[in-house]
């Protein structure tokens, strides 16, 4: 029986490593999302069954709950909520390796009243440590990204120093647990220190940076889980942990790279605090804007040779991207150029954009990162950009005062044409103001993306 687990865990562990590979391509990437989901129902079976946990109808009857509720919230849960969902289960993750270790040591220290060996012991440390920064670091960024609390960024005098003497805290408190195994106070303070650390390293990152913050937090929750995997002895659950843990931090360093920071900033907490004029919503803007109406935005679309759109989170609030592919099949049957320029964090989390798109059979030829298309952009008629604000804003590239200062951004004003499409004038997440709509070559096309779009392809059917 054993060596059928060990068999088992190995045949996960493939599906994993080839389920992450095909996520690489979206075309693949459906594919890839069901092996690695085989792949974790193998080993949750295969660790009942070695663990002789329960009954086989148990076993089942568990499966059918947690599958269940799986559907449901996969069911009920819109594009525009998935990264509060990542963040959730980040953060799910996290706490239930803080409650591995905690059971854990409780087990063998009081229980049994056994001596931990001093691997498995750090392992433990590692898991409380880590899973508790995931845990409430997760909620955080949750409650940022729905609204529940403000998503600005909120720093301190000396939050560095702060955050360093609490791991040091926490480290002494772990080294305490060392030193003498039944000191549990050393493990609540551990417990609580962790805690604590995981909302002072969220709170400080703005909005606009919070897709990294959600790729790092994953990153934590893998190697909490490792960490547990060393707790439990479990060979899958070290590999599982481990393969989650170094994809999240390679995403993580993409992400950065697209954003320009600094990865020590994102570890640090101390993410997106450049100081800036911040435009609130609503406030008074000392722009000039031109605004396009419905029939004269389908009059450029109908006379352009190409046409390049760049779809952000307003897209996806709209929900319009269905209406975005009528509207490209229209203009390739006029013999327009259309393709899409995505930018490495539009939306709330990677690949967003590219997911809402491919809902809508947007095919994938037609997806193109900012590099791929720059060089093009000054001899592109018009460049449509729905619901994207801050990966378009030209001050990234010279605006030293700005907190997007540095970030690669499409440079759609080279563009003969740009038309914007928004509900308003408010700031995206960065919360400054878009120096774009006020250019020349410049149009706002207001009011909800779906609908104003709606009405213009309306126009182009009957042109």
């Amino acid at each position: 029986m054993d060596t059928i687990v060990k068999l088992a865990y190995l045949l996960a562990s493939v599906l994993f490593i080839v389920g992450i590979k095909k996520m690489n391509k979206p075309s693949t990437a459906r594919g890839g999302n069901g092996m690695s989901a085989i792949g974790m129902l193998i080993a949750i079976l295969a660790t009942m069954v070695q663990l002789e946990l329960a009954t086989l109808p148990e076993i089942l009857l568990c499966i059918a709950i947690g599958s269940a509720i799986g559907l449901y919230v996969a069911k009920k849960v819109q594009m525009t909520q998935m990264p509060e969902m990542v963040a959730l289960f980040n953060g799910f993750g996290g706490l239930a390796s803080v409650g591995v270790g905690i059971s854990e040591y409780w087990r063998e220290s009081y229980e049994r009243g056994m001596e931990i060996h001093n691997v498995t012991l750090v392992s433990i440390l590692l898991s409380v440590l880590i899973g508790g920064i995931t845990f409430t670091g997760s909620y955080i960024a949750y409650a940022k990204l729905s609204g529940k609390i403000s998503g600005n960024s909120i720093v301190y005098k000396g939050q560095h120093l702060i955050n360093l003497l609490l791991l040091l805290a926490g480290i002494v408190a772990g080294a305490v647990v060392m030193w003498q195994q039944d000191m549990i106070i050393g493990m609540y303070v551990l417990l609580a220190i962790s805690l604590l650390l995981g909302v002072l390293v969220v709170i400080p990152i703005g909005g606009a940076d919070m897709p990294v913050v959600i790729s790092l937090l994953n990153s934590y929750s893998g190697m909490a889980a490792c960490a547990t995997g060393f707790v439990l002895n479990n060979y899958m659950l070290i590999v599982a942990g481990a393969l989650v843990g170094s994809s999240g931090i390679i995403l993580t360093d993409i992400m950065c790279k697209g954003m320009n920071r600094s990865l020590l900033n994102v570890v640090m907490g101390g993410f997106g605090q450049t100081s800036g004029a911040v435009v609130t919503v609503g406030g008074k803007s000392d722009l000039v804007v031109k605004e396009v109406g419905v029939e004269e935005a389908a009059m450029l679309f109908d006379s352009a040779s190409s046409v390049v759109i760049v779809p952000g989170y307003g897209m996806a609030v709209a929900q319009a991207q269905h209406i975005i592919k009528e509207m490209m099949d229209i203009l390739l049957k006029k013999n327009i150029n259309v393709r899409f320029a995505i930018h490495p964090v539009a939306g709330r989390m990677p690949g967003h954009m590219n997911v809402l798109l491919a809902e809508s059979n947007v095919p994938y030829d037609r997806l193109l990162e900012p590099e791929q298309i720059d060089d093009d952009l000054s001899n592109t008629d018009i460049v449509y950009v729905v619901g994207a604000n801050d990966v378009v804003n030209p001050a990234a590239r010279h605006d030293k005062n700005s907190p997007i200062y540095g970030m690669p951004i499409i440079n759609v004003d080279k563009a003969k044409t740009v038309i914007v499409s928004k509900r308003s004038m408010a700031s995206g997440y960065a919360g400054i103001e878009n120096e774009l709509f006020g250019y020349p070559n410049c149009l706002m096309l207001f009011g909800d993306a779906k609908a104003t779009l709606t009405k213009v392809v309306n126009e182009l059917k009957e042109m």
